[in-house]
């Protein structure tokens, strides 16, 4: 599948958020971009800063972004560029110094931490560059740690769990520790585990760079198939333009701006 570019324009960078009222953008009083019951990530004019001693650093400038519900999105650029920053904000984990994030609905921009916590819980899987699997711990129990973390405990989890690693072709090395599984392998591992508790948002950050070509490939692809058939949102942070032609969008950030 060819990727198609977004080409962000920013219309409403000159609007104020008190006359934030276009028809397709307009905020019920609870914070809820009403018209956007179609996108699983909406963001609008999002700026960071950053400081360094006394001095300023603007990160993300007027940042605009939507990904529909249920495809893949890959944000890349350069080293520097901001894109782990952008995926942060986007995730609830940073708070942007101006500007919303709409979640499924939900604007988590004003979202308590509490709030911003169980959200987090409830609704997105995350998977790392360096996989953050224990290294004491089986696949199997690994999956079943965040399986507790949700609630899941005993038999149930455990059953979870196998289940989880079927899905991602991992019946044979249930067992095993990190330690005896290839790259891919653990990386399959953090995506049975970002999968606990059937999230409708995957957010990943460079989940390809510590993989040779062949793996990183086929990883992208099983996480391609398993958010098509779940009808998730996949975001994917990377440099790896060998993964572009997975994607259903690709958006480009470079000096804090998105293109």
């Amino acid at each position: 599948m060819t990727a198609s570019h977004i080409n962000i324009a920013n219309p409403v960078r000159a609007l104020k958020r008190s006359a934030f009222t276009l028809p397709e953008r307009t905020l019920s009083n609870l914070g809820v971009w009403e018209r956007f019951d179609r996108k699983a990530i909406v963001a609008r004019d999002v700026e960071m800063v950053f400081r360094s001693g006394t001095e300023p650093s603007l990160v993300l400038k007027g940042i605009d972004l939507d990904i529909p519900q249920g495809e893949i999105q890959l944000l890349m650029g350069p080293s520097g560029s901001g894109k782990t920053t952008l995926l942060s904000i986007l995730a609830g984990i940073l708070t942007p110094t101006a500007g919303s994030v709409c979640l499924l609905g939900q604007e988590i921009t004003r979202m308590s931490k509490q709030q911003l916590s169980n959200f987090r819980l409830n609704n997105i899987g995350f998977i790392f560059q360096g996989f953050n699997l224990f290294p004491a711990l089986t696949a199997l129990e690994n999956v079943e740690v965040a399986l507790k973390v949700k609630g899941v405990r005993g038999t149930v989890a455990r059953r979870d769990a196998h289940e989880l690693l079927s899905q991602v072709g991992l019946e044979d090395r249930m067992n095993y520790l990190p330690r005896d599984l290839s790259g891919g392998q653990k990386q399959r591992v953090a995506i049975a585990r970002a999968l606990v508790g059937n999230p409708k948002l995957i957010m990943a950050d460079e989940p390809t760079a510590s993989l040779d070509s062949h793996s990183g490939h086929a990883v992208i692809e099983l996480l391609r198939d398993l958010a098509k058939k779940g009808g998730r949102t996949v975001l994917i942070v990377t440099h790896d333009s060998r993964l572009i032609d997975v994607a259903d969008r690709v958006a480009y950030l470079e000096d804090g701006i998105l293109t």
